[in-house]
């Protein structure tokens, strides 16, 4: 039996051109791997309880089930599969009603690929943050700060959380970023805690587009 420490990955989108266009990109991405794909509710939930994927990347307008259902029978399928959300609206209703059903991210199609992969990286490193990226209106209406406040003293963050910052915003893995700075996992946990709590950061995307804006001012 083979193990692989890649992280599994259903795409579910019923927009063919998107889910073949996202599926070739990630099978040339290292430490992902794609186990399935669906065009319906009814083909996600059973290619999820099939492969049992670490995520599943869900488009919540697919035909079958509504939104929170699908969450709901994905959850019940394969319970340890982590959901990101990606979809083309950012209604604070469905943002929120997501978020409360258990969804680890929520991503707008306009998101890049960088921060798409960041999010699934993150998300199936089992990291406990959840990662949004809407508009700033939607971000405030379902109680989360502006992703654009006031500027933020570049000194506020030590050299190694600046390194850390660094390697999040290529996209490396918790454990990735370990490898390169020679620490544990848990302390590039702890750095980026830190980091979240100094920038008012709801997510690993939100600090780096903070510190970005920060450091471009």
């Amino acid at each position: 039996m083979i193990v692989s420490n890649d992280i599994s990955v259903v795409i579910a989108d019923d927009h063919t051109l998107l889910r073949e266009a996202l599926r070739d990109i990630m099978r040339a991405e290292a430490g992902v791997r794609v186990v399935g794909e669906a065009q319906d509710g009814e083909s996600m939930v059973a290619a999820a309880a099939r492969v049992l994927p670490d995520v599943v990347l869900l488009d919540v307008e697919m035909p079958g089930y509504d939104a929170v259902m699908m969450v709901q029978r994905l959850r019940q399928v394969s319970p340890r599969s982590r959901i990101i959300v990606l979809s083309m609206h950012d209604d604070q209703e469905i943002v929120s009603a997501m978020l409360r059903s258990g969804v680890c991210a929520y991503l707008h199609k306009g998101v890049s690929m960088r921060d798409l992969l960041a999010a699934i990286r993150s998300v199936g490193a089992d990291d406990q943050t959840v990662t949004i990226s809407i508009s700033r209106e939607s971000i405030a209406a379902v109680g989360g700060p502006a992703p654009f406040p006031a500027p933020v003293p570049a000194s506020l963050l030590s050299e190694r959380e600046r390194e850390v910052l660094d390697f999040v915003a290529q996209a490396m893995s918790n454990r990735q970023i370990a490898r390169q700075l020679g620490i544990t996992e848990g302390t590039v946990k702890r750095h980026l805690r830190n980091i979240f709590e100094k920038l008012n950061a709801v997510s690993r995307i939100d600090a780096v587009n903070k510190a970005t804006v920060t450091r471009a001012r």
